[in-house]
């Protein structure tokens, strides 16, 4: 389900392959919106890295029942802020590169890290965080 104001928007997502492509298209539609076209390629593959992370490393350590993963979506002065919130407590950590760019896994925040301005991540209590990038919304001079 979507939800959100004008420069904000929501969504959660199954922790599947379906849930994956609705987030794309969110994602996409959601940037679309706002006439930030030039930035969902890399927003798209920002946010979908994000998620498989939240989807590999916090759902199968998150405490009993339908774990949720929500993607969030603002606009703010000179950014777009991408979020995925998830139930695990496990700090994100980002694998130093060793040179092999065919690796098929960990290479998710190195992705993050190169296309986003910033990124970090917040505690959400009682349990759970949520994993943020600013991407910039400045056109390229």
């Amino acid at each position: 389900m979507a939800e959100g104001r004008p420069d904000a928007a929501m969504l959660r997502i199954a922790c599947s392959a379906e849930g994956f492509a609705r987030a794309r298209v969110f994602t996409r539609e959601t940037l679309s919106g706002w006439s930030l076209d030039r930035q969902a390629d890399d927003a798209v593959l920002v946010i979908t890295e994000l998620a498989s992370n939240a989807v590999a490393h916090a759902v199968p350590s998150a405490a009993a029942g339908a774990p949720e993963v929500r993607l969030g979506l603002a606009l703010r002065p000179g950014h777009l802020m991408l979020t995925v919130s998830d139930p695990g407590d496990n700090e994100p950590v980002r694998t130093p590169s060793d040179g092999s760019a065919l690796r098929e896994h960990g290479r998710g925040l190195c992705i993050v890290d190169a296309l986003a301005d910033d990124w970090g991540w917040t505690p959400r209590p009682p349990a759970g965080k949520t994993v943020w990038a600013a991407l910039t919304t400045r056109p390229l001079t």
